[in-house]
């Protein structure tokens, strides 16, 4: 399961080598729900060129089945009724004559589910191999748990016998005190007698009892060494591969990959709370025996110790991930947010157990934050820099009430807001947090400087999520911003890689002579890429990142006609369109930008299909090559317009009259207006294009 983890958290070209490698012979819904029992089988003990061996892959084959059967069956509910089915399909899909034979399909399969894809699987295997650590130091503490197990039951065997013949020895006393009824003869032989096997018994006890203390420091210290080892385990699981599971968390609310489910920390928690307390019941057990025949030395003080670093130990066991079944039931307050910064409705519900994944959850669907109590801001700072946690409380019990815990888990920060005019501030807070706070930090710690690579890294992550595209930022552009936040001229990027930037200058203050921030900027490129321009960004249609004067410098030696697209500097989320036209008026004309209200009204491409006078996309792409596709089929002119309930619908175009005048136009009609309307008709070329080029 620790490969599948890790592949669940591959994007781009590697996700798509991984899909590629299922489909009908074996689904990846298979390789999903059965990770665990799939990446637990013998796959390379399969000899495919051995006839005999086809009984093994026969059998794995049953085996897959049968569990993936019985994870069918374990589905329960509204939300688990597709799921049953669909496994279940699969399960008789597997089982039909379209399945390959079992000696192949051996031998396709565990290519398939449990090798890590090309170019990530170096990575996934460097991690797999910090899972198998774990699983082999979970192996090392099941066996030294058993041979302790061992040892307590022949310490206990011992102490039994040895009370026995205590017990024996006591009689022989009790003897001793009834001579004195006995002749001098019968007395005198009878006293030797006793004497003899009182002496032997004696004898016995007092190296018995030494051999008790020496079974009871030894198991002691077994289990002193076992919980050196178990606390290591712990420490390895919670404090660095919960805190990265954590950090991943982080970098998946700014676009990163999915940080993955809990399912392999789970199971990992739930082996640790099953061995500690085993190993908690062994040394009360061992209390119990020392208490039962008590021997003056240091073990009393030892398992006394070792009583203390077990409960630590269990107290330390984290709430998210304790088990439902063995570890612990669940209480009935989930969670509990507010304290002093506010209040939050209808934040108590019963958590539910679900046997078929064996986790505990809790949903809260009607939680609504009624009030909050802000504090005092310092300086230039806003409501959107204030961070709030949502703190989860909860309360579970172990072993029949003896020992009861109260839990608690933050949620990441969230910021406030009262309008959606504040949603681009408080979404930067939220990422300069996710992308730069420390793993393990000091709730809410963040540097207030950072690197610009660093930015760099956190800005194209969150693009390519919010554009949901494949095309993130590439040198050129990060340099282009680089320019813009620095307000510098410098077109290396090289040139800031040890140069940092404060929160002040990432959005509190001022571009230089703009009334809105670096990031403010940023926002409303991604915001009018990801509504109106997406399809035209993949296709690198827009160039974008690039200021007026470098628009310029890149049209000047190209012919007339030819324009290009790029992000407006004077306006939060406006497009541009410049072009070259050698006129005696200008050599470069730049249309004033639209936004994303324009193009809820009008698309680019059919604004762009309008102007007949831009002819190639930068750098030589014929214009309709790149946007025909995109242009809204409207009726020709050779065919009239249908009036509905006595009115005729107008088709309205994109012009610009100051343009026309100046290159010698002439509209059709004589008519030169600049309008927004919907889409110019797509027909043969001179009726979508306004002008006739010269």
């Amino acid at each position: 399961m620790a490969v599948w983890i890790q592949a669940q958290q591959l994007q781009g070209e590697a996700l798509r080598q991984m899909q590629a490698l299922y489909g009908q012979h074996f689904p990846i819904e298979v390789r999903h729900y059965l990770s665990q029992w799939i990446e637990s089988q013998a796959w390379d003990s399969i000899d495919l060129d051995n006839p005999q061996e086809n009984v093994k892959a026969t059998q794995l084959l049953e085996g897959l089945i049968q569990e993936l059967q019985k994870k069918a069956d374990h589905q329960v509910g509204e939300d688990g009724f597709l799921l049953k089915i669909k496994l279940g399909h699969y399960a008789t899909q597997l089982q039909g004559p379209h399945c390959p034979p079992a000696g192949r399909w051996a031998g396709e399969a565990p290519a398939v589910p449990v090798q890590s894809p090309s170019p990530a699987g170096s990575l996934v295997d460097a991690m797999s191999q910090k899972h198998l650590q774990i699983n082999q130091t979970f192996e090392e503490l099941r066996l030294i748990t058993q041979d302790s197990e061992n040892e307590l039951k022949k310490l206990q065997q011992t102490q039994e016998y040895f009370i026995i013949q205590y017990q024996e020895n006591m009689r022989l006393q009790a003897q001793f005190s009834q001579l004195s009824q006995l002749g001098p003869q019968e007395r005198l032989s009878r006293e030797t007698t006793l004497q003899q096997k009182k002496a032997s018994l004696e004898a016995w006890l007092h190296r018995e009892a030494q051999t008790l203390q020496q079974y009871r420091v030894e198991l002691a210290e077994k289990h002193q060494k076992t919980l050196q080892l178990l606390r290591k385990q712990q420490t390895t699981i919670l404090d660095d591969e919960l805190i990265q599971w954590k950090r991943r968390q982080q970098l998946a609310g700014n676009g990163g990959p999915p940080e993955g489910t809990l399912d392999v920390l789970q199971t990992w928690c739930e082996k640790l709370a099953e061995i500690i307390w085993q190993n908690r019941q062994q040394i009360r057990r061992a209390e119990h025996l020392c208490q039962q025949l008590p021997i003056p030395g240091p073990v009393e003080e030892m398992l006394s110790e070792l009583n203390g670093t077990i409960t630590d130990i269990i107290s330390a066991l984290h709430p998210q991930v304790m088990p439902g079944g063995a570890g612990g039931a669940g209480g009935p307050e989930a969670g509990h947010g507010g304290g002093s910064s506010g209040e939050i409705l209808n934040n108590c519900c019963v958590m539910e157990y679900h046997q078929a994944t064996g986790t505990l959850s809790a949903h809260f669907r009607n939680m609504s934050l009624k009030r909050i109590k802000r504090s005092d801001r310092r300086g230039a700072e806003s409501v959107t820099e204030e961070k709030f946690t949502i703190l989860f409380e909860s309360q579970f019990s172990v072993g029949g009430n003896e020992l009861v815990f109260q839990v608690k888990t933050l949620s990441l920060p969230v910021v406030v807001i009262v309008h959606g005019s504040q949603d681009n501030n408080a979404t930067a807070t939220v990422l300069w947090d996710n992308a730069f706070a420390e793993p393990g930090r000091v709730p809410f710690a963040v540097p207030d400087k950072v690197q610009w690579p660093q930015l760099c890294e956190a800005l194209n992550m969150k693009f390519k999520a919010e554009v949901q595209s494949s095309r993130g930022l590439t040198k050129e552009n990060l340099v282009f911003l680089a320019q813009k936040l620095f307000n510098s001229t410098s077109s290396h990027l090289e040139d800031y890689s040890s140069t940092t930037v404060s929160w002040s200058q990432f959005n509190r203050e001022n571009l230089p002579g703009r009334n809105y921030t670096f990031w403010q900027w940023f926002d409303g490129v991604m915001e009018v890429l990801k509504k109106h321009l997406k399809p035209h960004w993949n296709d690198g249609a827009i160039l974008g990142f690039v200021n007026k004067q470098q628009a310029h410098d890149l049209l000047i030696n190209k012919p007339d006609g030819t324009f290009l697209l790029r992000f407006s500097d004077s306006e939060i989320g406006g497009i541009t369109i410049a072009w070259k036209f050698d006129s005696a008026e200008r050599m470069f004309w730049n249309l004033m930008p639209f936004t994303t209200r324009d193009f809820s009204i009008r698309s680019l491409a059919d604004r762009l299909g309008d102007l007949s006078y831009l002819i190639y996309v930068f750098p030589d792409r014929p214009k309709d090559e790149v946007f025909s596709k995109y242009y809204t089929p409207v009726l020709c002119e050779s065919t009239p317009a249908k009036a509905v309930d006595g009115y005729v619908k107008p088709q309205i175009k994109q012009v610009v009259p100051e343009f026309v005048s100046a290159s010698g136009d002439a509209a059709p009609g004589g008519a030169t207006y600049m309008d927004q309307a919907p889409s110019p008709a797509v027909c043969s070329q001179p009726h979508y294009n306004m002008y006739a080029q010269k």
